[in-house]
This record gives structure tokens, sequence and C-alpha cells, in this order.
């Protein structure tokens, strides 16, 4: 598998690897700041900071066991009765949910697997529409970083991407419906996202995605809930495998050409709540590059190869929860990653979790 603790490519077992291995890990634990205040022009202002420890290793012996502090999100909150103002680092507005997971706490679940994600810079204006004492609209629009999926060129200083090259943010927008309670609410939503991709030598690109979302009670125990997106060069929200564009040749020669890659994926899953202490989730990700985008250059370099054009993954757990602050997870996940050449290779990931809520 890709990554030990949340697993999101499944490969090839190379001549060293044995049929599986063992480890844990407290990386994926979080620490979470939240204040109240003050009020202002009418607007209850709060502010929230969320912390782990899954941002790498230091190098030094043992190094797996020490996790490095990482930021998840940072955000400032005015909240009038009807009206929100939103700015800082948040999950992508335009794509909220992600399957339940203990297991999977470091990346949200399915992340390469069909779940637009990443924690991005933002300021977003959300209204709310109360059409009776059951059904509202909520309307939600606002800035993104433009971010494309590029690894940065060293840990000591930041460089602009194609993204922020183009000299204006990513935009973004979602319109929800919701009917019912709030323990059990009906959303249907939709949503749209758009960036401009500047390469340079005149390389452009249009970034762009539509994106449905959906939380449908079935009673008073089960759920239906899911994503699903299509969209180009999305490599910034974690599609095809964090690639937005596939060049000719090196990109930083002028003469290398470029395309947008296209790529479709959602996600589905299925919760049981047997009891206020027992829930079982079902869900299955897919996250499928064109292939046709993948072959329009010749894959004979790394410039225009990309391990995988379907990336699936089904998963199934059950969480216990014997007190409010304590719980305990059993998940299995299958993976199964399809390469360009067609070869499939898949990997199995079983999780045991345990968490203390303060």
């Amino acid at each position: 598998m890709h990554n030990h603790d949340v697993p999101n490519l499944a490969l090839r077992r190379g001549p060293t690897d044995p049929g599986g291995d063992f480890g844990a890990t407290v990386r994926q634990s979080q620490l979470g700041f939240e204040v109240y205040g003050p009020t202002v022009a009418g607007a209850r202002g709060s502010a929230d900071l969320h912390l782990d420890f899954f941002g790498g290793f230091p190098e030094t012996a043992n190094g797996a066991a020490a996790g490095l502090v990482r930021l998840r999100t940072a955000t400032m909150r005015l909240d009038w009765a009807r009206t929100s103002i939103v700015v800082g680092q948040d999950t992508p507005f335009f794509s909220p949910l992600s399957p339940t997971s203990i297991a999977s706490l470091g990346y949200p679940a399915f992340s390469y697997w069909g779940n637009l994600w990443m924690w991005i810079p933002q300021a977003r204006v959300e209204h709310r529409l109360n059409l009776s004492e059951s059904h509202s609209i909520s309307l939600q629009g606002g800035f993104v970083d433009p971010l494309v999926g590029d690894i940065p060129y060293a840990q000591s200083y930041r460089t602009p991407q194609a993204g922020e090259k183009s000299r204006q943010p990513a935009y973004g927008s979602r319109v929800a419906w919701t009917h019912g309670d709030s323990d059990r609410t009906l959303t249907l939503a939709s949503g749209g996202y758009y960036s401009r991709q500047n390469y340079g030598a005149g390389r452009t690109e249009d970034a762009w995605a539509s994106t449905t979302d959906w939380n449908i009670p079935l009673g008073s125990r089960v759920a239906f809930s899911g994503e699903f997106y299509r969209g180009r060069a999305l490599g910034g929200l974690g599609a095809a495998q964090d690639r937005s564009v596939l060049f000719s040749g090196p990109p930083t020669d002028p003469n290398s050409s470029l395309i947008g890659l296209n790529s479709i994926g959602g996600w589905t899953q299925l919760k049981f709540k047997a009891s206020e202490a027992i829930e079982f989730n079902g869900a299955y990700g897919e996250d499928n590059p064109f292939g046709r985008d993948l072959r329009h250059f010749s894959p004979t370099t790394s410039y225009t190869y990309v391990p995988a054009r379907r990336n699936q993954s089904g998963l199934f757990n059950v969480i216990y929860r014997p007190r409010t602050d304590l719980l305990f997870s059993l998940e299995y996940r299958r993976l199964s990653t399809l390469k360009i050449t067609n070869e499939r290779n898949t990997a199995g990931h079983l999780n045991l979790g345990v968490g203390v809520l303060f």
C-alpha cells in the first residue's frame, strides 16, 4: 500500500516486500481550541483552531513514532441570525461531507478515492432562507486559495503554484435544500468550483468542478449519504492522485505542451445506528481520471505518467461508544488500483482504533 497509516493506493508487491505488515500510531490524535466573542455589528464572533501530529516525521531513530504537529483548520466566524461570514482555513464548502471513519482521521476517508477534499485557505459567505419550520435553503459563495496539488519546492519557503500565478483566487458556490429536524435532516445540495491556472510560457488551464452531495435519513436508524463530482484539473482537491495537468515534456521547458486532466468520481455510505452506543457504516468510493487524457501524450516519461486511471475502495466499520467520551472502532478496507497499463493491484487494511474525547 502507498501509505501505511492511511492507504491511498494499492501497489504491486516488490521483490523485498512481505505479504503484509503490522503497526500502531497515535499520530492521528487531534487538538482543538475554540473561543467565543465578541459581538460585532450584531453578529456573534467565534474562532477555532485544530491541530494533529500527521505533519511528517523527524529525521531521527524511530522517527515514525514522533509525528510532527500540523495545522488542519483555523477559522474565524461572524454569525447573524441568517447570515455568516467565515474566513480562515477549512474544508471546501462546496464539497463538505466525508464518510465516517475513525481509522482515517489524518486525512478524511476516501481522499484519492472520490472524496474531493483539502484544507484550503478561504473566505465565504453563507445565507439561510427559512421557507417553513421544516424547510430551508442555504446559499454559500466565496473565494479559495487556487491550489493545484504540487509538492512545495522546499520546506523553508513558499513559492507560488500555478493557480496562484494566475493572479486571482479560485471561486466556489453551493446551494443546499434541507428538510426535517436536527436529528433526521434530509439534505440535497449542488456546488461548483472554478480556478485559473498559469504554468508560464502562455500555458494556461481552466480548472472546474460540478459537485453534488446528499444526506437522506431512511427512518430513525438508517441514513444514506454521499458525494459526486465531475471536473478537470482538480489535483488541488485530491482528484487524480493530486495531478491537475499532464505535460508532454519537462514542465520547466517552455516548449512542453499540457492538457488538463479530466476526472469523475464520488463516494456513498450507508449508516445504521443499532443503538445510541453502536453504529455500523459501509461505504464505497471511486476516483477515475479519464483514460483518453492519460494516453494523450506517450506515457514514456514521468511527466505524463499517472499511476492510476481508476482508484476504488470499499470499507466497513463498527463504532462502539460505551460513553460519550470513549469510543472503539474496528474497520476493514479493501483497495483496488487500476493502472493505465490495465494492471490491477489490490490490498486490504484492517484497523483497530481507540479514542478518548476531552
